[in-house]
Parts: structure tokens; C-alpha cells; sequence
């Protein structure tokens, strides 16, 4: 159908597909078509003379284009996958919609840690499946954003959404090394029992490709663990049209200084950074800041006696 009505690969780009993993299908292409042929022909802007003789007509300017890369004997050119343009369409889109802001707070995890590892025999024969840290750290962001609900927003051109549900979505990592972002859908009315369970049912089912199309859409917060690949923080960016992205560091044992009612001493902690990235449009340093050392105060007062 492209070929018989001359549909360059740039156009095909440009189609979101409904069909599996975003493949585009006849009734996209019929849709575009006849969109495509309703659209008028777009007539080069008028620029005015200008009112006041001393003053310069400014003209549109075409839009720069990248240079073109040089390509040396023996080098691979390796074709963009489907997802990994869309994947970047994304980025670049989010990057000039928001005004990225970072914030980052390190926390102190000891307790969990401790905790975590006590727990997790029990846990593992009564359930079947470890607890990992991923569904503890998000159950901590759902309690900051019950703090501030400012943060649980979307932004539509003029107008902010403040939502109801907390919708957490949790980037993922799939087999070809793209990232998809699953959502925990209402995660507030979970326990960490709930919790644990979607956190691996999705995670598994991104690993294979079973996700559906709603379970990949409608959050409104988004968790990303950049301390599987070692990373001791960075500085995610947005998935639009959210407000924020916390990612998380990797957990590591460092000397701290203990204070106590002796005095202060040397000890080993485990710590992580967390790294907050918000829309700094209608988040202000304030509310960023304040939001991630919430999330950070719930997970060093964490209860060494909880039961699960």
C-alpha cells in the first residue's frame, strides 16, 4: 500500500501503529491515507513588511540539519529499529516540551537492607518469589505522592490534570536492550504484598513481549532503576506527559558517620542516591526537592519489625 501511493519511509515513521509492539496495519494506513489526502497543501508564510522602517522583518529560518556522519572502512551500519525510533521520537519531543529540573537526595537503606534480607526466606516459600527491593522503593513513592499530590499531574497545553489514582509506571529493560515503561495501575490501594506481585508479573511479561497495550499506558508517575546497570544515580527524563521521574541508584556499602547519643563514629551503611527529574514549568525547586526527601525519609524510617 505505501509503494502504490507513493508513502516515503519518512511518512511511514510518522504512523503510530495500533497492531503489535506499534506495527502499523491496513487500517492505519487507510486512516493516514485519507487523512493525508484531505490535509491542504501547506502555502509557504506570509511575512509582513514591517510597520517601522528601522526595524527588520525577522523570516522563518529552515530548520538546521544534523551533518552527516562520516563512515570509515570497516564501520557497521545497524538500521534503528520501529521501537527505537519511536523510543527516541519520544525523548527528543519530552526534552522539548518540559524544562527538565534534578534534584537528588542520598538515603540511607541500612534498615532495609537488614530487614530485606531477614525477611526473604519466608517470604520466598510462602509466596514463591523474592522480595526485591524495586516494590519497597515504590511503595515509598506512593506514599510521598499522597504528601504532595502536586506531583501526581499531567500537563494538557494550558492546563494541569491533577489525577486521583496514582498510576506508577517502572521502566523496564526488554530482551534487545530497549526500555518499556509497564504501569502499576491504582498502586495506592496495594500492600506490599500487591505490590511485589505486579512489580514481577509486569516485569516478567515485558521480558517477553506479553504486554498489553493498557498495561503500558495511563500513569501518571514513573519509577526507573538505573542501579541495575550500576549507575549510582542519573538524570532520566520525562515520560510525557508526566511532571516527574525518580531513578534510583544502585544500593552500596560506604563508610558514614553515626551519630548517636555517645557521640558521633565511623560505621558502614548502605546507601543509594535517588535522583529526582521534574517539569520545572509547573514544579518549582521547592516541591521537586521536598517530594524526593520525602521519599527518601520514608525509606530510612523504615519499621525493622514490620511483618509482611
Amino acid at each position: 500500500m505505501a509503494r502504490a501511493e507513493a508513502v516515503s519511509q519518512q511518512e511511514l515513521d510518522a504512523i503510530a501503529g495500533s497492531g503489535k509492539d506499534g506495527r502499523v496495519t491496513k487500517n492505519d494506513m487507510l486512516a493516514y491515507l485519507k487523512n493525508r489526502s484531505a490535509a491542504p497543501t501547506p502555502s509557504a508564510p506570509v511575512v509582513p513588511p514591517p510597520s517601522n522602517p528601522s526595524v527588520t522583518a525577522i523570516r522563518p529560518q529552515a530548520p538546521s540539519m544534523a551533518k552527516a556522519v562520516s563512515v570509515q572502512g570497516g564501520d557497521e551500519i545497524i538500521e534503528m529499529t520501529r521501537m527505537g525510533k519511536l523510543i527516541a521520537n519520544h525523548m527528543l519531543a519530552s526534552v522539548a516540551t518540559s524544562a527538565h529540573v534534578q534534584s537528588f537526595v542520598e538515603c540511607d537503606v541500612t534498615k532495609i537492607w537488614k530487614w530485606r534480607s531477614r525477611i526473604n526466606p519466608s517470604y520466598l516459600a510462602r509466596e514463591g518469589e523474592k522480595l526485591t527491593f524495586t516494590p519497597i522503593f515504590m511503595e515509598a513513592v506512593v506514599k510521598a505522592l499522597k504528601d504532595f499530590p502536586m506531583m501526581n499531574i499531567s500537563v494538557d497545553g494550558d492546563k494541569i490534570i491533577k489525577h486521583k489514582a496514582i498510576n506508577l509506571g517502572m521502566a523496564a529493560a526488554l530482551a534487545d536492550g530497549n526500555l518499556i515503561v509497564p504501569v502499576v495501575k491504582n498502586a495506592d490501594q496495594l500492600n506490599l504484598v500487591g505490590m511485589s506481585k505486579a512489580v514481577n508479573d509486569l516485569a516478567n511479561r515485558a521480558r517477553l513481549n506479553q504486554l498489553k497495550p493498557d498495561e503500558i499506558s495511563g500513569g501518571t508517575y514513573t519509577v526507573t532503576n538505573v542501579g541495575n546497570f550500576g549507575s549510582i544515580m542519573g538524570t532520566p527524563i520525562i515520560n510525557q506527559p508526566q511532571v516527574g521521574i525518580l531513578a534510583l541508584g544502585a544500593i552500596r556499602k560506604v563508610p558514614a558517620v553515626i551519630e548517636t547519643s555517645e557521640g558521633d563514629f565511623i560505621g558502614i551503611r548502605y546507601k543509594m542516591f535517588l535522583s529526582h527529574s521534574y517539569d520545572h514549568r509547573v514544579v518549582n525547586g521547592a516541591l521537586g526537592g521536598m517530594f524526593v526527601k520525602r521519599v527518601a525519609d520514608y525509606l530510612e524510617g523504615w519499621d525493622e519489625q514490620r511483618e509482611v
